[in-house]
């Protein structure tokens, strides 16, 4: 089969076509521009916990190397201490998750090296498209000069930016608000006096600030600092950025300590959706489907999230075939989900830019306010939590052997140690995106026995037959304990993480079912009706139109 066109190298079409390769799918990855990013340490990715696993898990381990995990979250309004959390490395450490804060073009440098060192993918520089035609069995399009050149794929996915090409070539509407809220950005090396904490401080009492300023760190003792600008469109000169750089650093260190500037610009946010992100083999993902970032929102981290989540569906698609109602799922998850994001981020700006509206509304005034901006930042809430997909097209009809754990269905399982079949023992999430189902046993216990008497003892050979009737590809895990769950507990994990359903006890007819409707159906199998737009995600799109 013809391999999968990725057209766009940033970071999403990068992890995308490192996810798809992971699964075993060859890519051509079409790049625009030479390949060469240019450090800008002003343009920078927050990456929630799941997000910069899963570029860590395809081989770039930029995470680990050039970014920093915040040590704590202090908010400040006034002179006035609101708000200081201390952030961990997760559940163990018994502090929130830290998010990673990394240079954008760090982490595209460190995707393109991993991308560089992977056979399966092509990365063709110069390669602008201009057409693009469809039929029954694939995608062709055509890449202008210097080399000219026809490409013909199996699918397509545009993950070219907010002014996709490809996305205009479908002829898609991508409809929204412009200019929601508007920042001005510098990055410079200079001592603070919260080392490793990113720092929020609204109405801070200084006269040319502004409203709201945040300070995040990276590596190096470099800070990004971001301030909100009014709405008017005011023109940041550089000498009103050098005002408000030190005026700034004066509040926070009593006098302006010594800094050097590295980098500045002015951001500006902007809040559109497409209104599809399929039609017919080619998809959308990243900037070129969704444009977010008001309120903490984070672009990068959700088109990282549309990678994994459309990966292993076109992995399926590639090596299986699949039903329209997989292919189809992408766009009724994950539209579904960021459109939410949005609809949460509207809904919060005239309360936490509003004035008066914030007392009127949240309970506890400025601690309601910040608690609003902590999720949105921190990945907590509507604003920042990973999405769950109760509601999706794949998820099984509910069945009297289901049952309740921590984990909703839907939802990204929770972190756990577990022993897979050769014995080892393993991090629940490294054996995700292999283009594999996760069967996971809770068994108590199993850590201290030899795994040659439990893996033939008790309900194990008959989990282990269920799971070779399967109708996908599937690993078989055992843990000692997950979050709300009994002993003898069966869970259905996605190659992408999420849980699919959980059993009490070996219900093979039902695991059989819960993974059958997991993966959309037979494959070759079509919707319910003839409409080029599957109904539930005709339903998503009315209800997430964003306002």
């Amino acid at each position: 089969m013809d391999p999968v066109i990725v057209v766009g190298a940033g970071p999403v079409g990068l992890t995308l076509a490192l996810a798809l390769a992971a699964h075993g799918v060859p890519s051509v990855l079409l790049d625009e521009g030479l390949g060469k990013d240019e450090p800008r340490p002003a343009r920078t990715v927050v990456l929630r916990e799941d997000t910069a696993g899963l570029v860590m898990r395809l081989g770039c381990a930029t995470p680990d190397r050039a970014a920093l995990s915040w040590s704590g979250w202090r908010s400040l309004r006034r002179n006035q201490l609101v708000r200081d959390v201390p952030l961990g490395e997760g559940p163990e450490s018994g502090s929130p998750p830290a998010p990673v804060h990394l240079p954008q073009h760090a982490l595209t440098r460190g995707l393109r090296a991993a991308v560089a060192a992977h056979d399966l993918i092509r990365l063709v520089p110069l390669s602008r498209v201009d057409t693009l035609e469809q039929d029954a069995s694939g995608v062709t399009v055509h890449t202008k000069d210097p080399d000219a050149t026809w490409w013909r794929g199996s699918y397509l996915v545009g993950c070219d930016g907010a002014r996709s090409t490809v996305r205009k070539l479908l002829d898609i509407r991508f409809p929204g608000r412009t200019a929601v809220e508007r920042h001005a950005v510098a990055a410079l090396r200079v001592e603070l006096p919260w080392p490793g904490e990113a720092v929020l401080h609204r109405q801070p009492p200084w006269r040319a600030v502004g409203p709201e300023v945040t300070a995040r760190p990276l590596p190096g003792g470099v800070w990004r600092l971001d301030w909100l600008l009014p709405p008017s469109g005011e023109l940041v000169t550089p000498e009103a950025l050098i005002a408000r750089i030190r005026e700034t650093l004066a509040g926070w260190c009593g006098e302006t300590p010594p800094y050097e500037l590295l980098d500045t610009g002015v951001y500006t946010v902007h809040h559109r959706l497409a209104l599809r992100w399929r039609v017919k083999r080619a998809f959308l993902a990243g900037d070129a489907a969704h444009l977010l970032g008001a309120l903490g929102t984070q672009g990068v981290d959700e088109g990282l999230r549309d990678a994994e989540n459309l990966a292993w569906k076109l992995a399926h698609a590639w090596h299986h075939g699949a039903s329209e109602l997989l292919l189809d799922s992408y766009q009724a998850e994950r539209r579904t989900a960021v459109a939410a994001r949005l609809r949460a981020a509207d809904q919060s700006l005239p309360i936490l830019r509003g004035g008066g509206g914030l007392r009127t509304l949240v309970a506890g005034g400025a601690r309601g306010h910040d608690t609003l901006l902590f999720d949105a930042h921190l990945g907590y809430g509507p604003l920042g939590a990973p999405p769950s997909y109760a509601h999706s097209p794949l998820a099984p009809q509910h069945a009297q052997a289901h049952i309740a754990v921590g984990t909703p269905p839907g939802a990204p399982v929770t972190e756990a140690w577990a022993t897979a079949p050769d014995g080892t023992s393993v991090r629940l999430r490294a054996r995700l995106g292999r283009g594999r189902f996760l069967v996971v046993l809770v068994a108590p216990g199993t850590g201290v026995w030899d795994r040659r008497h439990w893996m033939t003892a008790g309900v194990m050979p008959r989990l282990a037959e269920a799971v070779n009737a399967l109708p996908v590809e599937s690993e078989l895990l055992v843990t000692e304990s997950y979050p709300g769950a009994a002993a003898h507990t069966v869970l259905l994990i996605r190659p992408d993480g999420h849980l699919v359903a959980s059993f009490a006890g070996v219900r093979p007819a039902e695991l059989f079912a819960a993974a059958d409707a997991a993966r959309g159906g037979p494959p070759g199998a079509s919707r319910a009706d003839d409409d080029p737009a599957p109904r539930a995600s005709a339903r998503s799109e009315r209800a997430a139109t964003v306002n």
